[in-house]
């Protein structure tokens, strides 16, 4: 009698202790449990670090997931790109359009003819000698004009003016220029132009309304001047001006 009851004590306690032990495997297996999809995660309930959480879960306040995966498991790094990334990312090209080849040469070329009759003008004020060509009476009379007092501008010849004007002509006329799309070339540009088609207009008021004469080699430079403007004017409204580029 005394036996069999020594016998059944041990084994209550043999299952109680199995059920200790069963109970603290069962907790044990649940922290480690992988979050499923749609399942909720309630308030208080950590995730174990590395356990992914699939699309459509809900993971409420006091859950701590570390790696979230977008649908079919990969990683959605989207949330990784800082601020400045994403403005590097998204910023906007220099120019929705280019200016074709043959406004680019053809405005080089333009640029380069101002160019040469202006420095035979320079040369010819200088040197004094008389223009090749170019009729001494009448409406028509270089002499008249490249020697009037109007020729001078702040002291300065008029040719000589036209030569600094054409040999930056050059330069932000080229094909070079035209390629290297920045806003503030453009602009450059345009108000270059814009500046010369003023002169432009006051050598010719001077011409026919002050002095009487007008001079073939300016009135050819002048013709040059406005086919520049009116090109240039035509590429920024054919083709736009470059976007401003952020810092």
């Amino acid at each position: 009698m005394t036996a069999s009851k020594s016998s059944r004590a041990r084994a209550q306690r043999a299952q109680a202790n199995a059920a200790r032990n069963g109970g603290a495997a069962g907790r044990a297996n649940g922290n480690a449990t992988a979050v499923k999809a749609g399942a909720p995660v309630k308030a208080g309930a950590p995730v174990k670090a590395g356990a992914p959480v699939k699309a459509g879960t809900v993971v409420k306040a006091g859950s701590t997931p570390r790696t979230v995966t977008a649908r079919g498991g990969a990683p959605d790094r989207r949330g990784s790109r800082g601020p400045a990334v994403e403005r590097e990312l998204t910023a906007e090209a220099p120019a929705t359009r280019t200016v074709p080849l043959w406004m680019q040469l053809a405005t080089f070329v333009l640029a380069l003819a101002g160019l040469g009759v202006s420095i035979y003008l320079t040369i010819a004020h200088f040197s004094q000698s008389a223009l090749l060509g170019c009729s001494e009476s009448g409406l028509v009379n270089c002499t008249k004009v490249t020697t009037s007092p109007q020729s001078y501008v702040f002291g300065i010849p008029v040719a000589v003016l036209g030569l600094a004007f054409y040999l930056f002509a050059v330069a932000i006329m080229s094909p070079w220029a035209w390629r290297w799309a920045r806003r503030e070339v453009y602009l450059v540009r345009l108000a270059a132009t814009v500046a010369g088609i003023g002169f432009v207009l006051y050598l010719l008021y001077a011409e026919l309304f002050i002095i009487g004469s007008i001079c073939l080699y300016c009135t050819s430079v002048h013709a040059i001047t406005f086919v520049l403007f009116g090109l240039t004017v035509f590429a920024a409204a054919a083709w736009g001006l470059p976007k401003r580029q952020r810092a």
